[in-house]
């Protein structure tokens, strides 16, 4: 049999795509998992999602939907974490196209079920800001789970909507989601973890990896991004939730604004006027500033100092985890350097590592 994931906002939710399939149905079942190639400027210079244009190397997979191999490439300088993922997973990874906007991914996804004639079609987001309304001042990226959201809209397909994870993003917390989430499909355990264990190592997200350490048992405050966001690790952090697809879509007013686009620029501004704001000008915006930086050195005797004081503030602040992202920016370390910084913290201090996250000291050491 086969089964068809959609990674609603790409990245990590791909990553979770892999841990939900071996998790709901098993080694003996294949798998595709249609993602976008967005990732973190740590890890892609180039503000926005890339394109089918933007790689070498992609097959053909169904009209109109490119895989993704081990051996595609990204065109420099962009960058992107789907190649490594299809060589250490054992899933296909078909790329999301949005080029031609929300029309354009619906058309991408009826071609692919066309083809794979896949048992079921689950659509995967981790975190839950698929379900924003567009207006909560705490929302920072909606573009890319609304336009997932409005691409099912267009088709007639039986669509199972799960959000694994609810408030692990930073942007909509638990509180908010609580009365939109339907009945709870799986609660993740620490086993439920093995089978990305090795890409959580390296991969560069952030509500994923919380998703696996709350399976593991963490619990606490963890901070991520470049602004610091507090996000709780409780008992309802490692759950999946089935959500009526219809429920979240007159909910997401960008989703339903979004149902008819035919350009990946026309929905960026639907979301500069619904929401207020652009994720992908956000990222622009950043790109420019991370130019004009300077990054520390990245040796034992500076980094683990400037470790300690960001420690000495996080713990100030209730903080009791953090994320190796939050961690590269927070030491002022360049993006290429982050697995560099990752092994020096744990080879200097392995008691902090609660892999994948990095543990706050309760009092200085």
């Amino acid at each position: 049999m086969m089964r068809l994931i959609v990674a609603a906002g790409g990245g990590g939710d791909a990553l979770a795509a892999a841990m939900l399939h071996a998790t709901l149905y098993g080694d003996d079942e294949r798998a595709v998992i249609l993602t976008y190639a967005w990732d973190r400027l740590l890890i892609d210079p180039l503000p926005g999602p890339r394109g089918a244009d933007d790689f070498v190397g992609l097959e053909p997979l169904a009209p109109a939907v490119q895989m993704v191999s081990a051996t595609a490439r990204p065109i420099p300088p962009a960058g992107s974490t789907l190649p490594r993922l299809a060589a250490e997973l054992p899933y296909t990874f078909a790329l999301i196209d949005p080029v031609g906007g929300a029309e354009g991914i619906a058309r991408q996804l009826v071609s692919l079920v066309d083809r794979l004639r896949p048992t079921s079609v689950d659509l995967l987001d981790v975190g839950g800001d698929v379900l924003a309304r567009g207006d909560e001042p705490t929302l920072k990226s909606p573009l890319a789970d609304s336009l997932t959201l409005a691409a099912c809209s267009r088709t007639t397909l039986p669509v199972r909507l799960l959000v694994a994870g609810p408030g692990l993003d930073g942007e909509l917390s638990y509180e908010e989601l609580r009365g939109v989430l339907g009945s709870v499909v799986h609660t993740f355990a620490a086993t439920d973890t093995a089978s990305i264990d090795a890409a959580l190592h390296w991969h560069p997200s952030e509500a994923t990896g919380m998703l696996a350490a709350a399976a593991r048992g963490v619990r606490g405050t963890c901070e991520i991004r470049d602004a610091g966001l507090p996000v709780p690790l409780t008992d309802a952090s490692p759950t999946v939730h089935e959500v009526d697809l219809d429920r979240a879509l007159r909910r997401n007013t960008l989703a339903r604004a979004l149902a008819s686009t035919t350009a990946l620029a026309e929905a960026e501004a639907l979301s500069r006027e619904i929401c207020g704001f652009s994720e992908i000008d956000y990222e622009r915006d950043k790109a420019l500033w991370l130019k004009e930086q300077r990054a520390a050195k990245l040796d034992a005797e500076s980094a683990l100092p400037r470790l300690a004081r960001f420690e000495a503030e996080a713990r100030g602040r209730g903080v009791t985890h953090t994320t190796f992202r939050r961690l590269t920016e927070a030491l002022n370390v360049d993006g290429s350097q982050r697995d560099d910084l990752r092994r020096l913290l744990i080879s200097s201090r392995p008691e902090q590592f609660a892999a994948p996250l990095w543990r706050i000291p309760a009092s200085t050491q």
